[in-house]
């Protein structure tokens, strides 16, 4: 990274990019990826993908993910107060109290999820936020109010919260997952381009749509390129923050590399060249173990097509689907190291067969 990857990083990270409206966020992208790829190709529901040598026969995917969690409006009442309902995997815990933009044609309509006071709360049978039991203020009296503003049911609500560095190495803000790898994936397409490497196969860096909604930008894109092997980065739990409990999600922590991940989805000759990859550059590295299914983009690229090679590297992030989320630069680092790497390791025509 170079104080440009991060000023462009910072102003990313700074725009929503709710699932389903990502593409303010995907001209962004597009604009900082342009002069490191030959060609864009983008499709019907947002996801972009920039190309470098698109004229070749074997394809590689490089992936991440554009979208972020967010809220809907899901009702107005007669006193003016917005009930919402989830896009994505919103949580109703920490949205009390926390500031809110609105996204509207009119422009951002500013409220606040409120919370009864402590005072006035019946302390023997005291509830919790539940998503049918918060509610956004906008400062109305009326419903009619709330409508003349522009607000209506439907419309997408996020956080405004903002990137900051702390402690000099460790990157906060909201959607970072899984904006960081949309950035990672960027960064690798700019080492290529100003390390004057030549790729025997066709580069399809893909920041795909949809995935907190079910892997839908990855499925649909799958399609479309029908690529030979996929690398995807999305992030991680760091397991070490509390109330995580080590026997059930592993054991990975921010600061210690890179994470890759053992599932059915995980072509195993490909996670293994991520390995020797790791070894040999001096990468450091952490395992993860998926029961069932890795829950990222990877499973919509491995089940495509006929079955597709594919590898999953995460990034450990703490406080996932907060507005703190929180990765370590160094990990940010050594994901772009290890992807930039292990596509010089990839053969052309390689199709990573069990059977040769």
């Amino acid at each position: 990274m170079n104080d440009n990857s991060l000023k462009f990083l910072e102003k990313y990270l700074n725009n929503a990019a709710p699932t389903g409206y990502e593409s303010e966020g995907q001209k962004l992208w597009m604009d900082y990826l342009r002069p490191y790829v030959d060609e864009f190709i983008t499709d019907t529901y947002g996801t972009a993908v920039g190309i470098i040598n698109p004229d070749a026969d074997f394809k590689v995917v490089i992936e991440g993910h554009a979208d972020e969690i967010s809220w809907y409006v899901n009702y107005i009442t007669d006193e003016g107060l917005i009930y919402v309902i989830r896009n994505g995997g919103s949580d109703h815990q920490l949205a009390t109290s926390k500031r809110v933009n609105i996204h509207t044609k009119k422009g951002i309509v500013k409220g606040v999820f409120g919370w009864p006071a402590i005072h006035t709360r019946d302390k023997s049978s005291e509830q919790s936020p539940k998503s049918d039991n918060i509610c956004i203020d906008v400062g109305c009296d009326t419903k009619e109010e709330v409508e003349k503003l522009g607000v209506h049911v439907g419309c997408v609500i996020t956080y405004p919260d903002e990137f900051f560095i702390l402690n000099g190495d460790k990157f906060v803000c909201r959607g970072l997952d899984n904006r960081m790898g949309g950035f990672m994936i960027a960064e690798v397409a700019r080492m290529l381009k100003e390390n004057n490497v030549v790729l025997p196969f066709g580069l399809y860096i893909t920041n795909s749509v949809q995935e907190e909604i079910g892997l839908r930008g990855a499925e649909m894109i799958a399609q479309t390129i029908k690529p030979n092997v996929a690398i995807v980065t999305d992030v991680c739990h760091d397991t070490t923050t509390p109330m995580i409990e080590k026997k059930k999600e592993g054991f990975t922590k921010i600061g210690a590399g890179p994470v890759i991940s053992y599932a059915p989805a995980v072509q195993n000759k490909l996670r293994e060249l991520l390995i020797d990859t790791a070894e040999k550059h001096n990468i450091p590295f952490q395992r993860l173990a998926a029961s069932r299914m890795t829950g990222t983009d990877t499973d919509a690229f491995a089940y495509s097509n006929g079955g597709v090679a594919s590898a999953l590297i995460s990034l450990p992030l703490r406080y996932m689907h907060t507005t703190v989320e929180m990765v370590h630069e160094s990990d940010v680092e050594n994901v772009i190291k290890l992807i930039y790497n292990s596509l010089l390791e990839i053969k052309n025509g390689e199709d990573f067969s069990y059977f040769k």
